[in-house]
């Protein structure tokens, strides 16, 4: 039994937690409620049927539930159309397929938001020689670093006055840095002041990790593109592949016609027989967030509590996605407590997480994934940089119970380092 193996200590502390973060967790109860009601009211708007579980293989014609779960996603991001498919492997396709159907030879983007995710460096073309990136195919990538976690807005705004930019990139989540993430109120006010100056730009939001932590998306307040993937928020755990592009129709057109062909654009692309998981995914989603937050919360209270100074967001900070940051100080705290995370998960808990190279990340990681779904980040994991200061990047948790076992057994690990 995993309570048996945890420090009597560290079992009091939690159980200390509960009635402490009583009222955040209301809040994100709260949450849960608003983003379940407006997921509900788009199944029953939308008349979901059993047949629209059906598997449409081959060509993929005429898939009437694939069509629904597009028009569900569309509502629930507030935006006009969306292209949500198993063909879209992970997030970090998902945003190279858009960025390379909007962008062409001699386009410029500008991520707003400073250097985006590790993996996405060799996408882009800031590192590596692939001839497949952005940058080698034509596009200039620019970048407005952040200034206090918040947006440079003077900056985006003189640089947007020249009117030669195609593309506004912003990335919600924090990635590999030390900064906070993007709420939803920072994201309205700066793209209303970009609209004031330039009317034509493409605002696209790397959604990933945010989806259903705050009451409204990207959409719902001007974004043109908001990306993401199934294997995280909206698919809710259950979902075991897939990603999704949301946003303006005609955009979302050109999208589908990278990902098929001109011509053909959504019209074809066969279900795998998944549509069933899609459609329960995003059902069961806004309470798989809900769990996923009060992990991470419970993870920022025992973290404080125990004298870890640097912990972001700390537990009683607002958040915007479900990514909590544990400072540990030491590779072997690192190394013990994502030895722990793994120790505890339902999948490959037999594995003994060491320190290890692991492609298109430039330094050794460690990683804690013994997840249901392979790479699967609503589900609890933990991986970092084995890097100084020794920053652990933690997200979801299905249930809150289960996090907390995991929690707690790491903490014990490192306590007993």
């Amino acid at each position: 039994m995993i309570l048996e193996q945890i420090d009597k200590d560290l079992l009091k502390m939690a159980e200390e937690s509960d009635v402490i973060l009583k009222d955040i967790y209301k809040k994100i109860d709260d949450v849960c409620l608003y983003n379940s009601d407006r997921i509900l009211a788009a199944f029953i708007e939308n008349h979901v049927s059993y047949s629209d579980f059906a598997d449409i293989n081959g060509y993929g014609n005429y898939d009437e539930g694939r069509d629904k779960i597009e028009r569900i996603f569309a509502t629930v991001l507030g935006c006009e159309d969306a292209l949500v498919r198993p063909q879209i492997m992970s997030g970090t396709n998902a945003l190279y397929l858009t960025l390379s159907a909007l962008l062409k030879h001699g386009d410029t983007m500008i991520s707003i938001s400073g250097a985006p995710y590790d993996s996405l460096q060799e996408m882009i073309g800031l590192c590596g020689d692939s001839t497949q990136s952005l940058k080698a195919n034509g596009v200039k990538y620019e970048q407005i670093d952040l200034v206090n976690d918040d947006f440079d807005d003077d900056k985006i705004i003189s640089r947007l006055k020249e009117n030669n930019v195609k593309l506004v990139e912003i990335q919600r989540s924090r990635g590999y840095a030390h900064r906070l993430s993007l709420t939803i109120s920072k994201l309205e006010r700066i793209i209303k002041k970009i609209r004031e100056v330039n009317k034509d730009v493409i605002i696209m939001v790397d959604n990933c990790y945010g989806e259903l932590v705050e009451k409204l998306e990207p959409g719902h307040i001007g974004a043109d593109v908001v990306v993401g993937s199934l294997m995280k928020n909206l698919g809710g755990g259950i979902a075991s592949t897939g990603g999704y592009v949301a946003g303006n129709k005609d955009l979302i057109n050109m999208v589908a016609e990278r990902l098929t062909a001109p011509g053909i654009g959504k019209d074809l692309g066969a279900n795998f027989n998944l549509n069933n998981s899609f459609f329960k995914g995003i059902f069961m989603a806004p309470n798989a967030v809900k769990s996923a937050l009060k992990t991470a919360v419970f993870t920022a209270y025992m973290l404080e509590k125990l004298g870890y100074k640097n912990v972001s967001p700390a537990y009683n900070d607002e958040r915007t996605d479900i990514i909590q940051t544990l400072e540990l100080g030491s590779k072997e705290n690192l190394v013990s407590f994502t030895q722990g995370i793994q120790s505890t998960s339902p999948i490959d808990s037999f594995v003994r997480v060491m320190a290890a190279p692991m492609p298109g990340y430039p330094f050794d990681e460690v990683m804690a994934a013994g997840s249901f779904t392979q790479g699967s980040t609503i589900e609890l994991s933990a991986d970092a940089p084995v890097v100084e200061p020794y920053t652990l990047y933690m997200q979801g948790g299905l249930t809150l119970e289960y996090g907390k076992l995991s929690i707690l057994l790491a903490l014990t690990n490192m306590k007993n380092n």
